[in-house]
């Protein structure tokens, strides 16, 4: 296992589940202090360690993780980014993501992804791509075959 301070340093302090910042001050004890949550069921995983707030990591053993996507984005029919994060890791290829009214919603939602997925999967060089369809505009995000 690799030391807090080692993966809490290579995750930049963000906890992978929520995405918010870790305060390395915090006590270990506490639901928003600091936690290595260890991915060894998934044997294929490239990182087998990652940073995790207490409470994010404990909450994860009860119920499957979900990627909240943030509220301010339009987006209709979000994927569930853990299960497509997963699929571009395994198999690469483009995978469907979301829909949007418009080509800005649209770009917004492709540059979070992009953001998000760095910290969600890294090292999965991921892009995203706007296409249009049926009076919308489809998101997707795409990684060279594995």
């Amino acid at each position: 296992m690799s030391l807090l301070d080692d993966v809490a340093e290579r995750d930049g302090w963000r906890c992978w589940v929520c995405d918010e910042a870790v305060d390395p001050d915090e006590s270990v004890n506490d639901p928003r202090g600091p936690s290595v949550d260890s991915r060894t069921a998934d044997r294929k995983a490239k990182v087998a360690e990652r940073l995790a707030h207490r409470g994010c990591n404990t909450r994860k053993g009860a119920v499957k993780v979900v990627i909240a996507w943030p509220d301010h984005l339009y987006v209709v029919e979000p994927a569930p980014l853990i299960t497509v994060a997963g699929r571009l890791e395994r198999k690469g290829g483009r995978e469907m993501v979301g829909r949007c009214p418009t080509r800005r919603d649209a770009q917004e939602v492709a540059d979070w992804l992009v953001d998000r997925f760095s910290r969600l999967v890294p090292g999965l060089p991921v892009t995203a791509d706007i296409e249009p369809g049926g009076g919308q505009f489809l998101v997707i995000l795409a990684t060279g075959r594995r």
